[in-house]
């Protein structure tokens, strides 16, 4: 690897309700820190990550679009599922509403976006369910199983996450990525990712 900055670029979306902490789990991946009073969303947001894949020996460079969560934004944040070979679809484990209308999110996702994009339900906000959350605990109303249930039947992958702590936040982008580096392998994705074709971008424009 000695001389590579990254073997591949990679375009990753994350969407889902408003107020879920989208920009928070962004904000964790590319800076390491927590975003507590993020502002709202507007349109789009950008950052991107270098992240290793040591089984794969790849490093891979991730291009990743947080979108506004509200419909006022929806034409808008639609533009950019194009290209897209990830998807993160996030919800709040303290908000069944926000679960409910991760299939709306899905559904919009597949209309949009590349079939083969592969896509990991994200529980977000895990640490305001655990006793030392103080005074800002919240009832859990999304239990794992039920997620993880509803993933497996929709094909999704799975990962619950704590924006504030990091908790698998990292994990979620490396399990999304290690699964399309397979389907790069496989032939299922052409292999337009690599640094010869998307030093122009490639699939990121």
């Amino acid at each position: 690897m000695a001389g590579v900055t990254w073997h591949y670029v990679l375009k990753f979306i994350i969407t889902g309700d408003a107020a879920v902490g989208k920009s928070s789990l962004l904000v964790r991946l590319t800076d390491q820190r927590f975003l507590a009073n993020p502002d709202p969303t507007l349109g789009v947001e950008f950052g991107s990550k270098l992240i290793t894949i040591p089984e794969e020996e790849k490093v891979v460079k991730l291009q990743c679009w947080d979108t506004a969560g509200t419909e006022s934004f929806r034409s808008i944040t639609r533009s950019y599922y194009r290209g897209a070979a990830g998807c993160l679809l996030v919800y709040d484990v303290c908000s069944r509403q926000s679960f409910s209308n991760a299939r709306t999110w899905l559904k919009d996702v597949r209309q949009h976006a590349d079939p083969h994009l592969t896509c990991i339900l994200v529980g977000n906000k895990t640490d305001l369910c655990s006793d030392d959350a103080g005074p800002a605990k919240r009832n859990r109303e999304v239990k794992t199983e039920e997620a993880e249930l509803w993933a497996k039947q929709e094909g999704l992958l799975f990962v619950e996450t704590s924006a504030r702590s990091g908790e698998n936040v990292e994990l979620a982008f490396e399990q999304a990525t290690r699964d399309i580096l397979l389907k790069i392998r496989n032939g299922v994705f052409d292999d337009d990712r690599s640094p010869g074709q998307s030093a122009k971008t490639g699939c990121c424009s």
